[in-house]
C-alpha cells in the first residue's frame, strides 16, 4: 500500500534540522526525521537511521528539481514524500587557446588518476554511524574565496569537469581546521591533481575533502573534534598557487560546502 504527500504535508512527518529551504536545491541536502518504527529510503539506498529517527540525504550539483523519500512503516505501507528542490545556475567560464598538451594528461598520468581517484572514492563510500554532520559546520579556514562549487570552464569549446570544492586563498602554512567531528579516512602524500589529500568522515555518507595541502598533520583513523587542527594549506597538486580546496560528499553526490556554513566573517 502506498500513500503520495508532497512537500507542502512533510512536515508532519520529517522534521528538518538543518536543512532549511536554502539548502533544498542542487548542491544541497537534507536532514529529516522519520516516524518512530518507520524505515526511510531514497530511491533504492535505505537510509541510515540516529536513534531518534533522523537520516540524512544529499543532492548533485545536476540534481533533478523532484527528489522523492520513501518512508515504511511497521505495516509495510509506504508514503511517498516529495522535496522541491529550487533552481540554480552556475558560472561558466570560456577559454580558448590551450595547448594540448595541457589538456590531455599521458598514459601513465591516467593510470595514476585511475588509481588515486579509487582511493577517494571507497573513502567517500564508507557508512558509519557518526553523527557529526549534525552539528553546525564552522569555515575549516578565512580568507579571500576565489572559486565556488558548480563553475565550470570550457577550454577550447570543451566542457571541462565543473569545480565541486569551495577554493579560500591563503599563504602557504596556514592552518586549516576540521569543520565537524569525525574519522579521518583518508591521507595521501600527493595525487596527481589534489595533491597532499585528506579525507574526513562525518558520519551517515557525508565526507569533507581537502586538497592541495602542503602538510597533513593528522593520521588515518584518528578522530578529530571540530576545531582541531588537521593540515596547512599549500600548492601540492596541479594548481597555480596556494589555498584550500574543500569538498564536501555524500557518498558519490558531490554537495555545496557553502551550504553548511554561515557567512565568513573576517
Amino acid at each position: 500500500m502506498k500513500l503520495v504527500f508532497t512537500f507542502c504535508f512533510l512536515f508532519m512527518f520529517c522534521l528538518p534540522v538543518l536543512a532549511g529551504e536554502h539548502s533544498l536545491q542542487p548542491g544541497g541536502f537534507y536532514i529529516g526525521q522519520a516516524p518512530a518504527g518507520s524505515h526511510a529510503f531514497y530511491g533504492d539506498r535505505p537510509l541510515q537511521m540516529t536513534a531518534d529517527n533522523h537520516f540524512l540525504l544529499g543532492f548533485g550539483r545536476d540534481a533533478n528539481l523532484q527528489q522523492k523519500i520513501s518512508l515504511v512503516d511497521a505495516r509495510g505501507v509506504e508514503t511517498l514524500l516529495t522535496l522541491q528542490l529550487h533552481p540554480r545556475s552556475y558560472k561558466i567560464e570560456r577559454i580558448n587557446g590551450i595547448s594540448k598538451k595541457m589538456m590531455e594528461p599521458s598514459a601513465s598520468s591516467l593510470l595514476r588518476i585511475r588509481n588515486e581517484a579509487e582511493q577517494a572514492w571507497k573513502a567517500r563510500q564508507r557508512l558509519s554511524s557518526l553523527i557529526d554532520f549534525s552539528e553546525p559546520f564552522i569555515w575549516p579556514l578565512k580568507g579571500r574565496i576565489s572559486g565556488i562549487y558548480g563553475s565550470q570552464r570550457v577550454l577550447n569549446g570543451e566542457p571541462r569537469r565543473p569545480h565541486f570544492g569551495i577554493d579560500i586563498v591563503a599563504p602557504t602554512g596556514t592552518p586549516v581546521v576540521a569543520p565537524a567531528g569525525g574519522i579521518v579516512s583518508l591521507t595521501h602524500s600527493g595525487m596527481f591533481f589534489s595533491g597532499k589529500t585528506l579525507i574526513i568522515d562525518h558520519g551517515f555518507g557525508l565526507s569533507s575533502s581537502f586538497l592541495h595541502l602542503s602538510k597533513i598533520l593528522v593520521k588515518q583513523g584518528q578522530h578529530v573534534r571540530q576545531g582541531d587542527k588537521i593540515a596547512l594549506v599549500g600548492s601540492s597538486g596541479r594548481v597555480t598557487g596556494p589555498h584550500l580546496d574543500w569538498r564536501l560528499n555524500w557518498f558519490e553526490q558531490r554537495l555545496d560546502p557553502a551550504l553548511w556554513v554561515p557567512p565568513m566573517k573576517p
